[in-house]
């Protein structure tokens, strides 16, 4: 295939850059990638909302900005702040009128609050914000008759002067992979964007679904990429405790927000003894908290009391909780509700510039698997999609001029090399894949996770070795397939994570070594 543009993941920044550039340029073709069904992305499991200020007479942008500074324990690009805060008002009220619903009070937007914000700013459709959000600009996309959307396949790796042997210093598309076919097509295109979100799978307990497998991280890395902060993985401190058929579901950080308490296993209330704000600290401090309790009490979890919430509000703004919370046999706000950490965001990144663009010419990363350093050492609630919205925007005006700039001639993207590959994969090998992936998440978990130490770091990289010498093995010698594509994007991940966490000598937001506490 070729294009000009190659959009690989369909969350919310992929799809508001595909449809901006459509809008501003409509002889532009755009291909988009989407490793699922269209609505299959993190995005969709976004409950909170979009961080935004709405509400004059009370917040501020000054207020917002101060408290995303404050939660990114001095890591944050200040400017970077002040213009996604200022810039992301615009942008909701767009997504607004291309067709995203949210929750309204007397005809005005209804506002919650969350942990770490001093005022109630966060923009929300029930407790589903991000599956309205996905829902309207699918439908949206749709109108675009220059935009192709191919479903079910999964980037394997960028196509740069390593593959064609030329010196532009670019990308020049993707090779990707059918999900169902199992066979490499080769994309090339004069830009490419990654929105291809996180790594919450590198863990055994994630609010990510289950193709949240770095795929865009390992792939940058192995183009050579510049990458920033990836230790700095934010847990989200409640999710449900146990899965629901295999998933970690999320008990969104606004149930705090209206007053449920956290309490152990006994019935005492915790969070007081750790920060002044007591269960709306920021997320960082919270998970430790109850990591710190987990661990103390030999407990599984924590719980989290809703019982300051009535019937009414519980069901009317946290519908789809109480309906997850009751397949397990709990009926909340009269049931506390059994709660763990879960990895859930990544602050680190691929590296980019105010305009999404990364070191390597021709190639934008935007959203979650980006580092704009918004979010510095721990992402302020409900920033990122409001970060997705302001930097897709900003990405496709950009690209868009890129084009307009001097190219490699079209007959250079024609000749460019395809996969080579083996033809047989064993169904012995497939299982050692499926087996390598728990032990990687275990291992993760267990020295990598919420608390860290330097030996447990040193044992890790020693760990992954042997994963890494495997993953190698099974990649060289069989059919590419979608697991051994996954597996190897985690491993890349997982070592860049192990190597920069042991190049930190000090404690930071999220990142957490239990040597450096004085």
């Amino acid at each position: 295939m070729d294009t000009n543009i190659l959009v690989i993941g369909s969350g919310i920044s992929g799809l508001t850059y595909a449809i901006k550039v459509a809008e501003q340029n409509p002889s532009l073709e755009i291909v988009m990638i989407s490793k699922n069904n269209l609505l299959e992305s993190n995005t969709r499991y976004a409950q909170g909302g979009i961080a935004v200020v709405s509400n004059f007479e009370k917040d501020s942008f000054d207020k917002h900005i101060e408290d995303t500074l404050i939660a990114g324990a001095g890591g944050c690009d200040e400017e970077v702040v002040r213009f996604v805060v200022k810039e992301g008002r615009k942008r909701v009220k767009e997504l607004i009128q291309w067709g995203a619903h949210f929750d309204t009070q007397s005809n005005e937007l209804h506002l919650t609050k969350e942990g770490g914000h001093s005022e109630k700013r966060i923009v929300h459709h029930k407790d589903k914000t991000g599956l309205e959000i996905q829902q309207s600009l699918i439908k949206k996309i749709k109108t675009f008759s220059n935009i192709s959307l191919l479903e079910n396949h999964t980037l394997v790796d960028l196509i740069t002067d390593h593959h064609s042997g030329s010196n532009y210093k670019r990308c020049y598309g993707a090779y990707v992979i059918s999900n169902l076919e199992q066979e490499i097509i080769k994309i090339s295109a004069q830009i490419t964007v990654l929105s291809t979100g996180g790594a919450g799978q590198l863990f055994s307990h994630t609010t990510n679904p289950k193709n949240a497998t770095g795929d865009g991280l390992g792939a940058a890395y192995r183009a050579k990429v510049f990458m920033e902060k990836i230790p700095f993985v934010q847990f989200h401190p409640t999710a449900l405790f146990p899965k629901i058929k295999g998933n970690t579901f999320l008990i969104s950080e606004a149930v705090r927000g209206e007053g449920a308490l956290l309490k152990s296993l006994s019935g005492k209330r915790f969070m007081t003894e750790y920060h002044e704000k007591a269960e709306l600290a920021p997320r960082d401090i919270v998970a430790r908290a109850i990591a710190e309790m987990v661990n103390q009490s030999r407990a599984d979890c924590v719980q989290l009391d809703c019982q300051a919430i009535s019937e009414k509000d519980f069901e009317n703004q946290f519908p789809t909780i109480k309906e997850n919370c009751q397949k397990i046999g709990i009926n909340p706000p009269k049931d506390p509700i059994p709660v763990i950490p879960a990895a859930h965001y990544f602050c680190g990144g691929i590296s980019v510039n105010h305009y999404g663009e990364t070191q390597l010419k021709g190639l934008y990363a935007i959203g979650e698997c980006s580092y704009t350093g918004l979010h510095g050492a721990n992402r302020l609630a409900s920033n990122s999609l409001l970060e997705s919205l302001v930097f897709s925007h900003r990405a496709a005006l950009n690209s868009i001029a890129q084009m307009r700039k001097t190219l490699p001639p079209q007959d250079f993207y024609d000749h460019l090399p395809e996969w080579k590959e083996e033809h047989y994969i064993s169904n012995e090998k497939i299982s050692a894949i499926g087996k390598m992936k728990k032990q990687l998440q275990k291992l993760m978990t267990a020295k990598v996770g919420i608390f860290k130490t330097s030996q447990g770091l040193i044992e890790a990289e020693m760990e992954l070795k042997n994963i890494f010498k495997e993953t190698q093995d099974i990649y060289r010698q069989n059919k590419l397939t979608l697991g051994i594509c996954e597996l190897r994007n985690m491993v890349s991940v997982a070592y860049l994570m192990i190597k920069q966490s042991q190049d930190l000598k000090k404690n930071m937001g999220v990142f957490y070594n239990q040597d450096y506490v004085e």
